[in-house]
């Protein structure tokens, strides 16, 4: 028998198609598996560094203890976690002034942050700015048992505040109230004479310390809102930011359409010239009956200008203040606001805020 050629031995012991893909599949799967491996491994490591938990040691190769790392005393069980050190210094030892009750953290502001001392008192729930300005200006407020007469005088949460005697605090808890304000109440915190305030029905609602934002006359009722957020009680209150106010006004006699028209126009009295943003008959079949918008927030604006014209107010109710209204509350009851009521109030919604006057202009 002849022998076979080296070429043809290459030809006969060569791997047969089938054989061929079945291994290219094996190492595929092999390689799969190893890629698994390591992407487990890698994953793994991952998990032990979140952990905490070293690979090991470089000096022995075996795996670091991971009693430290866990909160265990060598061999023992875990440690107590102590929270001493993140205490203040004086709110550890049991004699401190003010351990009893220690000065919440503002919400708004932090505890080493300065702040002028008329703002630190009206974001402790006391007044609002102007008014805690005066009560500096006039000596009442101490700090660091100094008397101190400068409104902008700069303090931190960590300062002793005292307001006629009294230390204050920040707020931690931001109050928002709606009343519906009836009549013979005084918008005030407290009367010298002993008259009833609209603190005596809102005084079961919170803990935290509520003040009036404005002022509504003893006998006009409505809208009310009371808060211990100084910064948005400021807003709401100054001057620049114009927030709107609807009145509804019951006369002693039918206003004339001249007088109405004359209130759009504008009155001069006897602080300052004074208009309307809108005025009309609430029921066109009774005159006796008015609803105005306003901006202006001086002093019994609305009695004044109709007094002006020759009319005695019989009765005055506010019906809407910023994008606040008495839907839904009753006269002399009262609910928090909403988060979105707030949220709007805080953000000066525009459907209650004047438009700047540059604004005006350019639409003109």
């Amino acid at each position: 028998m002849k022998k076979r050629t080296d070429n043809f031995d290459k030809f006969a012991n060569q791997k047969r198609g089938s054989v061929i893909k079945e291994e290219y599949r094996q190492q595929k799967k092999k390689l799969k598996q190893e890629a698994r491996a390591a992407g487990e491994e890698m994953r793994k490591k991952k998990q032990d560094k979140l952990k905490g938990i070293q690979e090991s040691r470089p000096e022995t190769g075996r795996p670091a203890r991971q009693d430290k790392i866990a909160g265990r005393k060598p061999g023992g069980a875990p440690r107590k976690k102590d929270f001493s050190s993140r205490v203040p210094e004086e709110k550890q030892k049991p004699g401190a002034q003010g351990a009893e009750r220690p000065a919440p953290a503002s919400t708004s502001t932090a505890a080493g942050e300065n702040m002028p001392l008329n703002k630190f008192i009206a974001h402790a729930g006391i007044c609002g700015r102007r008014e805690a300005a005066e009560m500096v200006k006039e000596g009442k407020v101490t700090v660091n048992g100094d008397r101190v007469f400068e409104p902008g005088y700069k303090v931190t949460a960590r300062d002793k505040v005292f307001v006629k005697g009294a230390q204050v605090f920040l707020q931690k808890n931001p109050v928002y109230i709606l009343l519906n304000k009836p009549k013979d109440f005084i918008t005030t915190s407290n009367d010298p004479q002993g008259r009833k305030t609209v603190m005596d029905i809102v005084k079961k609602a919170t803990p935290e310390r509520v003040y009036p934002v404005g002022r509504l006359d003893r006998n006009t009722t409505g809208v009310l809102l009371l808060t211990n957020d100084g910064e948005l009680a400021q807003k709401l209150t100054h001057p620049s930011f114009e927030i709107k106010k609807i009145y509804e006004v019951t006369l002693d006699k039918p206003v004339a359409k001249k007088d109405l028209d004359a209130i759009l126009e504008g009155l001069v009295l006897e602080d300052g010239p004074v208009k309307a943003d809108a005025v009309g008959y609430a029921n066109p079949s009774d005159k006796h009956i008015i609803g105005i918008e306003i901006h202006s927030g001086r002093n019994r604006i609305v009695r004044r200008i109709f007094e002006h014209l020759g009319y005695d107010v019989k009765g005055l109710d506010r019906v809407m203040f910023a994008n606040l209204t008495k839907k839904n509350v009753e006269r002399g009851k009262w609910r928090f606001l909403n988060e979105k009521e707030v949220r709007l109030l805080k953000f000066m919604n525009n459907s209650f805020v004047r438009k700047a006057p540059a604004l005006k202009s350019a639409e003109k």
